[in-house]
């Protein structure tokens, strides 16, 4: 039997995988490691989805590890969370308590997995030079140009974006991978998703929640401490409210395109863990309409067949 050190669980935006994995780990005594691109900054709460409340189990907090790390403003990026998770993995693990990985961000997540090998990408001042007459478009073709699986593609539409890209590119083309001294990570990985018309109106609804909970303040109150355009990069809610509070969109154009724009980042969110699937990582999905009893109930028994040592 294969002994597990480290239980993942996954899913799209608005799937509840936040309060399954803190009632999980309240079960078995373990702490979690946040596996979200935009939770590690600071005051970006209502748009990041941090729902601090789901960490409070029968009335005790539940670890979590990873969020509000760095200030707004600030990039984060894997190379960072990769070495950010394993040393708090380990810290864990030195406790005597047992890691959760618990998020969305798929890169974020492999990156732990599969181990991907990463290299800490300095800034190439020659080479932004070099770019610096040159179109979007152009860039683009620059960076289609590449043949790396590493660099951010996320939003082309962004200048900075494209140029780190292309820099994170060019360092790879000219690189070997590092040898990589990672933990020999064996996870179960749970997953939780909704059938699509199911998933649509979850999100839906938690915008218009968000929305009525204060969103357009916080992210009124980020303006005031960083650029519009800094925060544009951090995309979706950050992007698309800054774009109307700078006046560029009406209020219902912001929120028609910021609705689409979450479906289609949940479509590729569950894009990602069909693909990680097909590469080999068994996930047990649960259905999201389950009560968290039944949930919790489906888990255990797996847990129990996988890796019994986990009961406590």
């Amino acid at each position: 039997m294969s002994i597990y050190n480290l239980i993942t669980i996954l899913g799209p935006t608005a799937s509840g995988k936040t309060f399954f994995g803190a009632n999980l780990a309240y079960k078995i005594k373990g702490e979690i490691i946040s596996a979200d691109s935009r939770q590690v900054y600071r005051e970006m709460d209502l748009g990041t989805g941090k729902d601090y409340g789901d960490y409070i189990i029968h009335d005790s907090s539940i670890p979590v590890h990873l969020i509000d790390i760095h200030d707004a403003g600030y990039k984060y990026n894997l190379y960072e969370f990769q070495k950010d998770f394993f040393r708090v993995y380990e810290e864990i693990l030195n406790r005597g308590k047992y890691p959760l990985m618990v998020g969305g961000t798929g890169m974020y997540i492999e990156a732990v997995l599969s181990k991907y090998e990463l290299l800490n990408v300095p800034l190439n001042q020659e080479l932004r030079e070099k770019l610096s007459e040159l179109t979007q478009e152009e860039l683009i073709d620059v960076l289609h140009k590449y043949n790396s699986k590493l660099h951010n593609t996320s939003d082309l539409k962004i200048r900075k974006t494209t140029l780190r890209a292309i820099e994170i590119a060019d360092y790879y083309s000219k690189r070997e991978a590092q040898s990589s001294d990672l933990p020999d990570i064996r996870s179960l990985i749970f997953g939780i998703k909704y059938d699509r018309l199911s998933r649509r109106k979850r999100i839906s609804e938690r915008l218009e929640a968000r929305l009525n909970e204060g969103l357009l303040d916080e992210v009124k109150l980020l303006l005031d401490k960083i650029s519009a355009e800094d925060l544009i990069y951090y995309g979706l809610e950050y992007k698309f409210i800054t774009l109307y509070l700078t006046g560029q969109l009406k209020y219902d154009e912001m929120f028609r395109k910021l609705e689409v724009a979450i479906h289609q980042f949940a479509k590729r969110q569950m894009t990602w863990f069909r693909r990680m699937e097909r590469n080999g990582h068994k996930i047990y999905w649960l259905d999201g309409h389950m009560p968290i009893e039944e949930k919790l109930e489906r888990a255990v028994k797996i847990i129990t067949e996988e890796a019994p040592e986990l009961i406590i």
